[in-house]
């Protein structure tokens, strides 16, 4: 069996940046740290870090009086940031800074009186947090049939913009619909299609064109560019499962297959790769592993002041630290030092 692996795949840079503020401020500020949801949708990075002391809640209500509290990479609702420093908590924003652009384009195209159209998933918190920059002149559309449902006209002063974790190819269907409805529609100067979301869905293509007999992709259920990957490789006419780790790998998927491809979603670590490529090795004999040319990514977030290097310094300095080991040893790696 040979496996090929995609490239690049995994952590991202705005995920690295998340973990490394939780890492960071539990370094320097102490266990418990609450984080208000999931830091990054991955079971396995979520339990390593709710392991370290980080205390995970769906409502600021649920963070005492006096608390650090880090905001996940989905970003949050105006109101949630608001209600934070209202009650006086130590704020950390781990929002992916592509997210925080879309919330910029929110607020200038409302400024400017237009009615924004999100390209998204309900029910999704970076929906939910980009929705909530505004009080209204916001609505969620899917997929194309929901703008045959909308009201407005060309006359009207409409404008749009997207989740970052969508396909790709969901968005510009949408978008296609809504400018054949729309004309006039304003977009953003920039796509809002995050840079690690398109070059993942471009390499499992090249998975696929590479003749691979079906797909794994690394990731949680929750993870919404993981389960885009999926359907990515399907629409490519490649089998693919979505697995959160090793352990989840159905020996009966691979019956006939010769050639297997993996990715990650960019919320899965590079371990949990590794962990599926030694069972297919174990398991299935699986004797060649080779990793697929692509894009090699470069981009790096800095840290919020607070949790800079100098900051860990200083704590050092104080014996306040609570380092323990790093559970992602990648999602330090070439860690920016916010500086």
């Amino acid at each position: 069996m040979q496996v090929l692996l995609a490239q690049p795949r995994g952590f991202c840079a705005g995920v690295t940046r998340a973990i490394a503020i939780v890492e960071r401020a539990l370094a320097i500020y102490g266990a418990p740290i609450y984080v208000r949801h999931e830091i990054v949708h991955n079971r396995t990075v979520v339990e390593g870090l709710r392991a370290r002391g980080a205390i995970f809640v769906d409502q600021l209500s649920d963070v005492p009086e006096g608390a650090t509290v880090v905001f996940s990479a989905h970003g949050v609702p105006k109101s949630v940031a608001r209600e934070a420093e209202e009650r006086g908590l130590r704020i950390f924003d781990a929002t992916c800074p592509l997210v925080t652009k879309v919330h910029k384009e929110v607020g200038r195209m409302r400024r400017e009186g237009r009615m924004i159209l999100m390209i998204g998933h309900a029910g999704h918190p970076e929906v939910e947090g980009t929705m909530g920059q505004v009080e209204d002149g916001i609505r969620l559309i899917e997929k194309p049939a929901d703008v045959a449902n909308l009201s407005y006209t060309d006359q009207d002063a409409l404008a749009y913009v997207t989740q970052t974790t969508i396909s790709a190819n969901d968005s510009r269907s949408v978008i296609e619909a809504l400018k054949s409805r729309y004309p006039h529609i304003h977009e953003p100067k920039r796509q809002d299609i995050c840079y690690a979301t398109q070059n993942r869905q471009e390499a499992v293509k090249q998975l696929a064109q590479a003749g691979v007999d079906l797909v794994l992709v690394i990731g949680s259920a929750t993870s919404s560019n993981s389960n885009r990957l999926r359907e990515v490789a399907e629409r490519e006419g490649v089998h693919a499962y979505l697995v959160d780790s090793a352990e989840h790998v159905d020996p009966n998927w691979f019956k006939g297959a010769d050639k297997v491809g993996i990715t990650a979603g960019a919320s899965a670590p590079e371990s949990l790769v590794q962990g599926v490529v030694e069972w297919l090795r174990e398991h299935l004999g699986a004797d060649t592993v080779r990793t697929m040319p692509g894009e090699e990514e470069n981009v790096a977030f800095p840290l919020p002041k607070g949790l800079w290097e100098s900051d860990l310094e200083a704590a050092r300095d104080a014996g306040k630290t609570q380092e323990r080991k790093e559970p992602f040893d990648e999602s330090l790696s070439n860690k920016p030092s916010g500086s």
